[in-house]
């Protein structure tokens, strides 16, 4: 028998609110596998404290994190990735200086906002740079170097156009009026085969990449952009003995999801950060590798987010010192 139009109403009045929801309102979060985008190829500092952190979330959650490296663009591609993806959660965004606070002084055209289109979800970690050389360069110490450089121009290497380290080696050429020639590659892992190899004669990368290279004496680090030595090759001076005044220069990680992300998930998200960070072995890896451990405060959504302004506003300093014009 039919239904009249005025039955249907009266029925669908008597249901729970609940009752008339869509079918994916009641999957809790998150009942899928979790996209981590890294915006470098893999080996550098990113990839391997995203891989880390996301095995964190996966245990925590419960569902697979897979991890995507979508390098280029100094990180700008993978960041562009997730600025547009849904913000539900399911795609989140292993962020570090270059996209998040290097690019907007350094690329006329993002097709991204840093300050906007992500939502913060935890600072993870920071690793100073060091410049590392290979074992063919004759120069013992940073002075050498910089005094062999006006003879004949360096070859650094970096993870790329717009990354941490590059900004971090024009300040470095800022500062000691070093003739150096930039040779960007796609991620800190990648330059080290070259390196070892003898196509490029140093590098500008993170401590936790060229660490292993110097304690297997395949190239040598002759200085770290610390405020003092790592207790973990306390052998390593630092820029400022070298003789470069107040030279201190870090990468750092978070994790972030897309602008609108509702809090619950990112609540959810920092939580299993926060715990898998807080004890157990990944703390201790971080710390074999070089990195330090973002403080409790860094490692929620408005500590990161004030983090990410205030290094926005140093790199803002950092590239008119170093004379860099968007292009």
């Amino acid at each position: 028998m039919p239904i009249s139009r005025r039955t249907l109403i009266a029925t669908l009045g008597a249901l729970p609110a609940a009752a008339l929801l869509p079918r994916q309102a009641f999957a809790a979060y998150p009942d899928r596998p979790i996209h981590l985008i890294v915006p470098f190829a893999p080996g550098g500092n990113a990839d391997i404290v995203g891989r880390l952190v996301g095995e964190r979330i996966s245990n925590a959650l419960g569902q697979p994190v897979v991890v995507d490296n979508r390098g280029g663009a100094g990180g700008s591609i993978g960041a562009e990735a997730v600025a547009r993806s849904a913000a539900d959660g399911y795609t989140l965004f292993v962020g570090s200086n270059g996209p998040l606070t290097v690019n907007p002084f350094v690329q006329a055209k993002l097709g991204y906002d840093p300050l906007k289109d992500f939502a913060p979800v935890a600072l993870t970690s920071y690793v100073p740079h060091v410049l590392i050389l290979n074992n063919k360069v004759e120069a013992k110490t940073l002075q050498e170097l910089i005094a062999a450089s006006k003879n004949q121009a360096v070859s650094i290497a970096t993870s790329g156009v717009g990354s941490a380290t590059h900004m971090t080696l024009e300040r470095f050429k800022a500062a000691t009026g070093a003739n150096v020639t930039h040779i960007p590659y796609r991620s800190g892992g990648a330059l080290m085969p070259d390196l070892i190899g003898g196509s490029i004669q140093a590098a500008m990368t993170e401590f936790s990449t060229a660490l292993p290279l110097h304690k297997a004496g395949k190239a040598r680090i002759i200085a770290i952009a610390a405020a003092q030595r790592s207790k973990l090759a306390p052998d390593i001076a630092t820029f400022i003995e070298g003789g470069v005044k107040d030279f201190t220069a870090q990468s750092y990680i978070g994790i972030l999801a897309p602008a609108g992300t509702p809090a619950a998930i990112i609540a959810q998200l920092q939580k299993a950060i926060l715990a898998g960070l807080s004890g157990g072995p990944a703390p201790d890896k971080l710390r074999a590798m070089g990195s330090e451990i973002a403080t409790p405060e860094q490692m929620t959504p408005a500590g990161f987010a004030a983090f990410i302004r205030a290094d926005y506003e140093h790199m803002r300093e950092a590239a008119k010192l170093a004379g860099i014009v968007p292009k």
